[in-house]
């Protein structure tokens, strides 16, 4: 390689390595999940509502709501960087290696937090802006402190976790509909046995932590199988209520049903084990929860947009 060319390769590795580290700071492939959700609510009402799901309003929400989202993650990366010290699944974020400062990482946090609301309230309406304000304050001066505290955290923070389709929804309608808040139910049952998957299979470094997840404070793991099982035997009915209400059709209703299904046997098959947490062997069952929550959400709102009444 010539000397003239050289050069250029630093100013790559660098970019290829900010953009790394911004990913990871703003969480991406969460926001990206949340900006997915909130799609849904808002395509469901410009039906309801007559207008073109393919509008300014609905681009403007999606770039406000993942602002926030994005902001808000950042947020609690600042905040957590001493916790995150200690766990081996976040010891690579950027503020634990160093790679970013904290006041870089800080004026992109707050910045996109605060812009995103702002956004919000310049370009859809004051309730789309207020509701992801709450959405992202209740998150970082509720769920982010009691996980120190207690497990009724994953409780306390399914409420904002679930707040995405409500934003997309309002966003377009500048109101609450009764098919908002089923929207609502879905991803807020949704996850739990998304999150206690995840707190099963990285016990050990939520309690190095000192994290109080369901399964570090019980040692036998058997109150948090139950939850699991009682959360996705719940989304079963929630998950058929657009088509009752008539948001989406019979196919819809059909596949919703089948994927609950499924997210319930997987979910019988943890409960069934009887194995702690701490048990190698419990891993494998609580991954296979873990990948078909990941699957069910999306594949269930695609269909569910695709099967619109």
């Amino acid at each position: 390689m010539s000397t003239a060319s050289q050069p250029l390769a630093i100013p790559r590795t660098g970019f290829a390595s900010l953009f790394r580290d911004y990913a990871t700071l703003t969480k991406a492939r969460v926001t990206t999940l949340i900006v997915m959700t909130a799609w849904a609510g808002a395509y469901f009402a410009a039906a309801k509502s007559g207008v073109s799901s393919l509008s300014w309003t609905l681009l403007h929400a999606l770039i406000g709501i993942g602002l926030v989202s994005g902001g808000t993650a950042a947020i609690n990366e600042v905040v957590e960087r001493d916790i995150d010290a200690l766990m081996r699944r976040t010891s690579r974020r950027p503020l634990v290696t160093g790679s970013m400062g904290l006041l870089h990482a800080s004026v992109i946090a707050f910045g996109m937090t605060i812009g995103g609301v702002l956004y919000l309230w310049a370009a859809t309406n004051w309730l789309t802006a207020a509701l992801a304000a709450l959405t992202s304050i209740s998150y970082l001066t509720v769920y982010t402190p009691m996980k120190r505290v207690h497990p009724i955290c994953t409780f306390l923070g399914a409420f904002p976790g679930a707040m995405p389709p409500v934003l997309g929804w309002t966003a377009i309608r500048g109101r609450l509909d009764p098919e908002a808040l089923v929207l609502f139910a879905i991803v807020f049952f949704w996850q739990f046995p998304h999150f206690h998957s995840i707190a099963w299979l990285y016990r050990e470094d939520y309690e190095n932590a000192r994290i109080r997840m369901l399964p570090v404070v019980e040692s036998d793991g058997r109150s948090t199988a139950f939850a699991i099982v009682m959360y996705a035997l719940a989304l079963v009915p929630v998950s058929l209520a657009p088509t009752l209400m008539r948001m989406s059709g019979w196919t819809y209703f059909v596949g919703a049903l089948a994927l609950g299904i499924g997210m319930l046997w997987f979910s019988l098959r943890m409960w069934t084990m009887k194995l702690a947490p701490a048990a190698p062997e419990s891993k494998l069952r609580a991954r296979h929860v873990l990948q078909a929550s990941v699957i069910y959400l999306p594949l269930l709102f695609a269909l569910m947009m695709i099967n619109r009444a």
